[in-house]
């Protein structure tokens, strides 16, 4: 395949989407609708409410982060779809359960935005995933990084995709 010589914005933005639409149809059997690529501001309302923010980095040819933040009350849906409990057994489980399911659906939409990287010329490696669960969360702009801002809408919840990248 013929190497870029420079990631777009348009790259990242298609490879976000796809990614994001692979786990949530494969994982959930729901739907993701992209809605609009926005701007800081798209953390406006998470103050109001308990977010679970999973987080997974990537290094080589281009180095980022990808910052998936998910309404709480929709990562307890996710862990009860994808792991066929459900809604008060996902809560008798505890926080644990919550964290690894979003920690691999994090892990697996990084991996698929990785993956398209590296099918045009960047190739890189992921790092382990994060979560962190809590309200008044967001996520700060790295120094000299590029940054993009996605919102999706899947079983009726807003989650965003915010990448933060940069390549020598």
């Amino acid at each position: 395949m013929a190497v870029s010589q420079t990631i777009t914005d348009t790259h990242v933005q298609d490879f976000i989407i796809k990614a994001v639409n692979n786990v949530c149809s494969t994982m959930m059997r729901q739907e993701a609708s992209f809605v609009e690529r926005t701007a800081e501001v798209a953390y406006t309302g998470f103050k109001d409410k308990v977010y679970v923010f999973g987080t997974v980095g990537f290094e080589g040819d281009v180095n980022g982060v990808v910052y998936l933040c998910i309404p709480d009350d929709f990562a307890s849906h996710a862990a009860s779809e994808i792991l066929g409990m459900t809604p008060g057994e996902v809560t008798m489980s505890g926080g644990e359960v919550v964290r690894d399911v979003i920690g691999e659906i994090t892990n697996m939409t990084v991996g698929g935005f990785k993956n398209a990287l590296c099918d045009i010329g960047f190739p890189c490696k992921l790092t382990l995933p994060t979560v962190v669960r809590g309200n008044n969360l967001q996520v700060v702009s790295l120094k000299s990084a590029t940054r993009h801002i996605f919102q999706f809408d899947c079983a009726g919840h807003r989650l965003v995709a915010d990448i933060q990248m940069k390549h020598e």
